[in-house]
């Protein structure tokens, strides 16, 4: 099996935040690949993995990193593959992290979700590798429509609790 999303961390005490990436991934079947990689311990190891991505088969990079956020930015410098950045909460609630990965320089962009947001990281990756793909796509409704329906569930649960002011 063949890679086609790439899960990189700085380190793997971001695995507890990014594991959720892979969770979501392997549930929608989407063959991928996890590593850590620094964009400040291992610059060589990081260039090589970006300008060699695509040539690999990598359609999606799925970039975390915490405090000053380098990894994803560096990346994506270095390759055409798009890649999605998750802010790790560390230092500063993590606001130092979105800042470093949201703030790219024109030309260098990255896609960033919210603070320890890789669950939505992996939908964003598996929404991009579905164009041209109509079994994924299939897929994302189906969890898309799963949503709505747990929703709709705990209204209904909702109007069973009982308060002597509650008016529905």
């Amino acid at each position: 099996m063949t890679p086609i999303v790439s899960i990189i961390m700085g380190s793997t005490s971001d695995l507890p935040v990014m594991e959720k990436a892979a969770a979501f991934l392997n549930e929608m079947q989407i063959p991928f690949e996890m590593q850590a990689l620094s964009a400040h311990r291992t610059p060589e190891a990081v260039e090589q993995f970006a300008k060699n991505a695509e040539k690999r088969g990598i359609q999606v990079i799925i970039a975390g990193a915490g405090m000053a956020a380098a990894l994803p930015g560096v990346i994506a410098a270095q390759t055409t593959v798009p890649v999605v950045g998750v802010p790790i909460k560390g230092m500063l609630d993590g606001l130092d992290a979105l800042l470093s990965i949201v703030q790219m320089p024109p030309g260098i962009p990255v896609a960033t979700v919210a603070v320890n947001g890789a669950l939505n990281a992996a939908i964003l990756a598996a929404q991009m590798v579905s164009v041209g793909n109509a079994e994924l796509r299939q897929k994302l409704a189906d969890y898309k429509e799963n949503l709505k329906n747990k929703i709709e569930k705990a209204n209904a649960d909702l109007a069973g609790v009982k308060y002597q002011f509650k008016t529905n």
